[in-house]
C-alpha cells in the first residue's frame, strides 16, 4: 500500500499549473488564427450562395403567364325559411 507523499502532492500540483498555463497561450497564440479562417470561410460560403442566388434570380426572369382559376360552380345564396 501506497503513502500519498507531500512531494507527490506538488508535483501534481505543479504538473497541473503547468498544463492550464501552456493550454492558454496556446489557445491566446491559436485561437485568433482560427477565428479569423472561420470568418473568411464563412464569408466565402456567404459569397457562393449569394451568387448562386443571384444566376437562379436571372434565369427564372422569363415572364410567366398567369394561372387560370378553376371554375368550380355559380354561388348560390341561401336564405333561411320561417
Amino acid at each position: 500500500m501506497e503513502i500519498a507523499s507531500f512531494s507527490g502532492l506538488l508535483d501534481t500540483l505543479l504538473f497541473i499549473f503547468a498544463f492550464y498555463y501552456i493550454i492558454k497561450f496556446l489557445a491566446r497564440l491559436f485561437l485568433p488564427m482560427m477565428a479569423q479562417k472561420m470568418m473568411e470561410k464563412a464569408s466565402e460560403q456567404y459569397q457562393q450562395q449569394h451568387n448562386y442566388q443571384q444566376q437562379t434570380a436571372s434565369k427564372n426572369t422569363t415572364p410567366e403567364k398567369p394561372k387560370e382559376k378553376k371554375v368550380v360552380g355559380e354561388y348560390v345564396d341561401f336564405e333561411e325559411i320561417e
